[in-house]
């Protein structure tokens, strides 16, 4: 499964809207799109979005054992916001741990399972969180875990970029390639290589909804 382009702009844009409009469970502050489908590539073979939040403290504490006696899940009220729980209980997800996961919260509620959609998740900004993954990976010598800095800001603070639509509806967008990139940021040229070639081949191997959250 793969979007053509004006499936992958029109399905942001109702990501876009349900941030706006929605209760979520946590606060979204940004919508950022990156990789493939700012390349103005057609059809676009997996879509990867990053959300920058707020991370939630003293919600409604006083209500934890009150959805762990009703979903068997823990933090509720902490983590997440107990009324988005109370009022959404089919997109409460927990980890392993049985602690509810914003991450996955937001990705249940956004999300069909079998999309080829990759969600990122973190409480800072794209632009930082590439730099904070870029040193993470190299230290542990774990290209996976970078991001693609080839981005488009799409939806702030309440304020949709319709500038930004029109460019990836019209393949508009001038980035580099992904080596020539991560060259930009610091990388050698062979390093910049390695790292682009192991991060793609990574994604090439992933099907349906993926997610993954971050704190910074």
């Amino acid at each position: 499964m793969s979007f053509s382009r004006e499936e992958a702009v029109a399905r942001l844009r109702e990501i876009v809207e349900t941030v706006e409009t929605d209760s979520m469970p946590v606060p979204v502050r940004e919508v950022w799109v990156y990789g493939d489908a700012v390349l103005g590539l057609d059809p676009v073979e997996r879509l990867d979005v990053y959300l920058t939040k707020d991370l939630l403290f003293k919600d409604a504490p006083e209500r934890e054992a009150e959805f762990e006696e009703r979903l068997g899940v823990r933090g509720v009220g902490k983590t997440v916001a107990a009324d988005w729980a109370g009022a959404n209980p089919e997109f409460v997800r927990a980890n392993t741990n049985g602690h509810v996961a914003p991450e996955k919260c937001l990705a249940a509620q956004l999300l069909e399972d079998d999309e080829p959609i990759h969600l990122e998740v973190c409480n800072t900004g794209f632009e930082n969180n590439v730099t904070q993954r870029l040193k993470g990976a190299r230290a542990r010598d774990d290209y996976t875990q970078l991001l693609d800095p080839r981005a488009a800001c799409l939806w702030i603070d309440g304020r949709t970029s319709e500038e930004a639509f029109r460019k990836l509806a019209d393949g508009e967008f001038v980035f580099p390639t992904l080596s020539d990139a991560l060259e930009m940021l610091g990388m050698e040229p062979s390093e910049a290589e390695r790292a682009a070639e192991r991060l793609r081949s990574y994604r090439d191997g992933r099907e349906g909804v993926t997610v993954r959250g971050d704190v910074v």
